[in-house]
C-alpha cells in the first residue's frame, strides 16, 4: 500500500475532530450563556441586598436623628441628659453605646452602653471608647444644624469578632454645639444578607473601604480581610447612580464569580455576592467531561490503528533518519539507499540531490558568514549608541525621582521650623532685639518650602488642572501686585499694556498666576546687571487666542542654549536659584491648557516670551 493510501485512512479517522470541535463550541456557548445568567442574577441580588442594607442602616440613623432633634439638650440637666442618651440608646437593638461629645470631640459625661451580650448582640467594651470617638466625622457636623446625622468610618474589634460604625448626631445649632455619637454594630445585618441569599449558592459579604468583612452569611468570616485576588479587583468609590454602581468580575484560585454593588445613601460599604464557579457551572462541566472521554476513547482507537500502519514504515524510515543525521553532522557526502517504488524511494533520491546542493551551498555560506560578521559589527555600534541615549534618559528620570525624595524629606522639618518660628514671633514685642532675626528665619524657611514645592510639582505626576474661563488682565494685575514692589526696588521700569475688552481665556487661574510670576522673575533676574532695566507686559488677542507678552532688556539668551530653556533643572542665570524649574513648570502649565510659549531673544538686547492660550 502506497503512502498516500495510508494517509487517506488517517484522514478518514480525523473526521472525528470536526465533530469534537462543534461539540466544544456548543458547550462553550452554553457555558457563556449560563455564566451571563448567573452574572445577571448576581448583579440583581447584589443591588437588592445593597438597597436593603442601606435602608436598614438609614432606619437606625433616622431614628437617632429624629429623637435627638426633639430634645432641648442645652437646657437639660445631667440627669436629663443621661435619660435622653438612654432614649437614643433604645432606638435600635443594633446600638451598643451612646455618648455625648463637645464640639471638639471630647466626651461629656459617662456613656450609655450595653454591658452584657443579649440575643447574639455583643456587649460594648469601655476600652473601645477611644476607637469610637476617633471614628466620628466631627468636621462634617460642625457646619450642620440640629438633628443632622453623619456616618463615621467602620472599625473591627478583632479580639471580639465585632464590627461597628459610628453615627454622630448634632445636638444644637452653631459650630460650637455638642453632638452625640452612637456605636451601631453591623453583624445584625447578617439576617438581611441571609434573607437575600435564600436557598441560593455562594455567600454574601458586607465589606468596607479597607477590604474587611463587616458582616457575612458565613459568620466565621466576620472581621477577616478579603483575599488578595479579590481585593485586587475590588475598587471602592463614592456612591454613583444605581445603573453604574454594580459590576461583575471573575477571580482565580479558586475560580469564583463575584458581583459587587455599592450601598446607597452615601455609605462607604460594598455588598459582595460570591459563588464558586465549579458549583455554578457543574452541568456544563459534566457534559464537557463526557465529550472529553468520548474523544479520548476515539483517539485511543486511532492510535492503535496508526501503530499498525506506521510499524511497517519505521524500518524503511530508519535509513532516511540515518542519512538525515549524517547531514546534520556535516557529512554531506553521504548517500541514501532505499529500495522500492513508493514515495520513500523518491524521498531518498531527493535527499541525495539535496546533499549535492548542500555541499555547494556550504561554500557560499562561508562567504556570507564573513559579510554577516561585518553587518553585525555595524549593528552593534548602532545599538551601543542607542544604549547611551537610553542611559541619558534614565539619568534625567533618576534626577526627577531624587528631587521628589529630597523634597518630601525636607518639607516636614521645614513645616516644623516655620511653625515654631511663627510661635516665637507671637511672643516677642516690636522692640525685641531678636524679632528681626526671627523674621529672617521665617523668610528663609518659606523660601526653602517654595523650592521643595517646585521640585515636587516637577517630579511628581500632577493632578489635572481645573480649566475654566479666566480674565487674563486680572491674572496679570494680581501677579504684578505681588512683585511690583520688588521690581521697583531693583530699579526696573515696569510698563503694562493690557488690551481693552479682552475675551476670557481657558486656563487654571492659580497655575496661570504661577506662569506670570515665573516669567516676571526670570526677566527681573536677567536685567540685574543691565544698564537699562525696562519690563513690558502686553495682553491682546490674535487668531482665536489670547496672548501675554513679557519683554525685558536683559542679557538675552544665546542661540545655542535656547532650545534647552524649558528643560527641568536647566538655567542660564549667573546665580543658580529656584532650582531651574520655573520655565519647565510654566511650559507644562501652558501646554496642559492647550496653549504654547514662544521665545524671541538676542544676546545683550533682551528677551520676549509670548504665552498663547485658547479663548474660553
Amino acid at each position: 500500500m502506497r503512502l498516500y493510501q495510508q494517509l487517506v485512512l488517517f484522514m478518514l479517522a480525523a473526521t472525528v475532530l470536526p465533530l469534537a470541535a462543534v461539540g466544544f463550541l456548543l458547550l462553550s456557548r452554553a457555558e457563556a450563556e449560563l455564566a451571563a445568567r448567573i452574572d445577571a442574577e448576581q448583579r440583581a441580588q447584589a443591588v437588592a441586598t445593597a438597597e436593603s442594607v442601606g435602608a436598614t442602616m438609614m432606619e437606625v440613623v433616622d431614628a437617632l436623628a429624629r429623637s435627638a432633634e426633639l430634645i432641648d439638650w442645652q437646657a437639660a440637666s445631667d440627669a436629663e441628659t443621661q435619660g435622653a442618651l438612654r432614649l437614643l440608646y433604645g432606638q435600635s437593638p443594633a446600638v451598643s453605646a451612646v455618648l455625648k461629645l463637645d464640639a471638639e470631640g471630647r466626651p461629656l459625661g459617662a456613656p450609655v452602653f450595653r454591658a452584657q451580650a443579649i440575643d447574639g448582640h455583643p456587649a460594648f467594651a469601655p476600652e473601645s471608647l477611644d476607637r469610637l470617638v476617633r471614628s466620628i466625622p466631627v468636621q462634617t457636623l460642625r457646619g450642620g444644624g440640629k438633628g443632622q446625622a453623619a456616618l463615621g468610618s467602620a472599625y473591627v474589634h478583632s479580639d471580639e469578632g465585632r464590627s461597628a460604625v459610628a453615627v454622630a448626631v448634632k445636638l444644637a445649632e452653631g459650630d460650637g454645639a455638642p453632638f452625640a455619637v452612637a456605636e451601631v454594630v453591623l453583624h445584625p445585618l447578617e439576617a438581611v444578607l441571609r434573607r437575600r441569599l435564600g436557598e441560593g449558592l455562594g455567600r454574601i459579604d458586607l465589606v468596607d473601604e479597607e477590604r474587611r468583612v463587616l458582616a457575612s452569611t458565613a459568620p466565621e468570616r466576620r472581621g477577616q480581610a478579603l483575599a488578595p485576588a479579590l481585593s485586587a479587583h475590588l475598587l471602592l468609590a463614592p456612591a454613583v447612580p444605581l445603573t453604574e454602581r454594580v459590576r461583575s468580575f471573575r477571580v482565580e484560585s479558586p475560580a469564583r464569580r463575584v458581583s459587587v454593588a455599592r450601598v446607597p445613601h452615601g455609605m462607604r460599604f460594598d455588598v459582595l455576592v460570591e459563588v464558586d464557579e465549579s458549583t455554578a457551572l457543574a452541568p456544563v462541566h459534566g457534559m464537557r467531561r463526557t465529550v472529553l472521554l468520548s474523544i479520548g476513547a476515539t483517539f485511543l482507537v486511532l492510535l492503535g490503528l496508526g501503530a499498525l500502519f506506521t510499524r511497517r514504515l519505521n524500518v524503511r524510515l530508519a535509513e532516511v533518519v540515518r542519512g538525515a543525521e549524517a547531514y546534520g553532522r556535516g557529512e554531506l557526502d553521504t548517500r541514501l539507499k532505499v529500495s522500492g517504488q513508493d514515495e520513500l524511494s523518491e524521498l531518498a533520491t531527493t535527499f541525495n540531490r539535496m546533499g549535492e546542493e548542500l555541499e555547494a551551498a556550504r561554500a557560499r555560506m562561508l562567504r556570507w558568514n564573513d559579510d554577516l560578521r561585518v553587518r553585525v559589527e555595524e549593528a552593534t555600534a548602532d545599538l551601543k549608541a542607542a544604549q547611551a541615549q537610553l542611559v541619558e534618559a534614565q539619568k534625567l528620570a533618576a534626577v526627577g525621582q531624587l528631587g521628589a525624595g529630597v523634597a518630601h524629606e525636607i518639607n516636614n522639618p521645614l513645616a516644623g521650623i516655620l511653625g515654631n518660628v511663627q510661635l516665637l514671633m507671637l511672643d516677642r514685642g516690636a522692640a525685641d532685639p531678636d524679632l528681626e532675626s526671627l523674621r529672617k528665619i521665617e523668610q528663609s524657611a518659606k523660601r526653602c518650602k517654595e523650592i521643595t514645592q517646585n521640585l515636587l510639582r516637577f517630579s511628581q505626576q500632577r493632578e489635572r488642572a481645573e480649566l475654566r474661563p479666566v480674565d487674563l488682565n486680572a491674572v496679570v494685575r494680581d501677579a504684578l501686585s505681588l512683585t511690583e514692589h520688588q521690581l521697583r526696588g531693583d530699579g526696573v521700569a515696569l510698563t503694562s499694556v493690557l488690551g481693552d475688552g479682552l475675551a476670557r481665556v481657558r486656563a487654571d487661574p492659580g497655575h496661570l498666576s504661577q506662569v506670570v510670576l515665573a516669567l516676571v522673575s526670570n526677566a527681573r533676574t536677567a536685567m540685574l546687571n543691565s544698564p537699562q532695566k525696562r519690563l513690558t507686559l502686553r495682553t491682546g488677542e490674535v487668531d482665536g487666542f489670547g496672548f501675554l507678552e513679557v519683554e525685558d532688556t536683559g542679557k538675552g539668551i544665546a542661540p545655542d542654549v535656547r532650545p534647552r530653556i524649558f528643560e527641568p533643572f536647566f538655567t542660564t542665570k549667573d546665580v543658580w536659584s529656584n532650582v531651574g524649574l520655573g520655565l519647565s513648570v510654566a511650559w507644562r502649565v501652558v501646554t496642559e491648557a492647550g496653549g504654547s510659549i514662544e521665545v524671541r531673544s538676542e544676546v545683550e538686547q533682551g528677551s520676549c516670551f509670548t504665552v498663547k492660550l485658547p479663548k474660553a
